[in-house]
């Protein structure tokens, strides 16, 4: 059943004598997750029978009916939830309780049962942060990171990147208002962090407001340059030559910013790493075991689940 793409009308007549968590999407269908928390549940279940009830599935819901959804899901007496595309804004004004940390991000990833509602956390910075380690052998802390995107996975991408003490942050996009909304937003964050924008005009930057470093650590944030007819978000031969490239996106596992890193030998990785870590730190809120107990056997679900979406439809950084 944990296999399924369950609706609205399946948690209306919902049956479960385990412990539930799931995740919400729409559409869900393509999501990872399930692959990835179910293997993690029955290796934690190998050592502790505890875990042997959990599961975890999925549910195709409505943007409308999320607000129905959530609170079936309490009554229902599911323990946590993941969110995806487009619930985590949504899911803002639904919460009883917001965790500091995520607040200025504004998005919640992972919901946490409590007596009034649901509890929301962001995992997806510390997914971030930990998959750039795992996947580049870089920290955060102490990079020059130029992001692409301004967007609302570029804003928790930079709400981490901050968090950790980067040296610097540019931001790259291709519109003026949601790039200066997003500049807005963390320069009272930022503290001493320099943080600049820049807009990108057919894939080069174009009049600078806050400079590019040599060596810098790009991530994207962005969609552009999944399919193969769309040119990547930046040309990475007209910046300052960077120290890696990290994309958020998982599928295609090589997108156009990738395949353009390969050829100019750059260090380079998707995001799949992201999601096993932003995964494993979800089941830590709700299991209090740590992530790094799980991240290999997410990562490890994760990338056998993966390749049989292999040419598939481009799917989103998270969930």
């Amino acid at each position: 059943m944990s296999d399924l793409v369950l609706k609205l009308a399946d948690l209306e007549s919902w049956s479960f004598s385990g412990t539930a968590l799931a995740v919400l999407g729409h559409p869900i269908g393509h999501s990872l997750s399930p692959a990835m928390h179910n293997a993690a549940l029955a290796m934690l279940a190998a050592a502790d029978s505890r875990f042997s009830s959990w599961r975890y599935f999925r549910f195709d819901i409505d943007p409308a009916d999320l607000p129905a959804a959530l609170p079936l899901l309490h009554a229902r007496g599911f323990l946590g939830v993941n969110l995806t595309v487009p619930h985590k804004v949504i899911a803002a004004g639904l919460l009883a309780e917001v965790d500091d940390g995520a607040r200025p991000v504004g998005a919640f990833n992972t919901l946490v049962r409590a007596a009034a509602g649901w509890r929301g956390f962001n995992t997806d910075g510390y997914g971030l942060s930990e998959g750039v380690r795992e996947s580049l052998g870089r920290d955060l802390a102490g990079a020059d990171v130029l992001l692409l995107g301004a967007g609302g996975a570029a804003r928790g991408a930079a709400v981490e990147c901050l968090r950790s003490a980067c040296s610097s942050l540019a931001i790259a996009n291709r519109s003026r208002p949601g790039l200066d909304a997003l500049l807005a937003l963390l320069r009272p964050l930022a503290g001493s962090i320099p943080v600049g924008g820049l807009l990108v005009e057919g894939g080069r930057p174009a009049a600078p407001s806050g400079g590019i470093r040599p060596g810098a650590l790009v991530i994207n944030a962005t969609s552009a340059g999944l399919r193969p007819d769309e040119p990547p978000p930046v040309d990475l031969a007209a910046l300052p030559r960077p120290s890696g490239v990290y994309d958020m996106v998982y599928n295609p596992p090589k997108s156009r910013l990738l395949e353009r890193a390969g050829a100019l030998g750059l260090p380079c990785a998707n995001g799949l790493s992201m999601l096993a870590h932003q995964g494993a730190r979800s089941l830590e809120h709700w299991s209090g075991v740590p992530a790094e107990r799980t991240a290999a056997a997410m990562l490890a679900a994760a990338r056998t689940a993966a390749l049989q979406f292999a040419g598939g439809a481009a799917t989103s950084p998270r969930q």
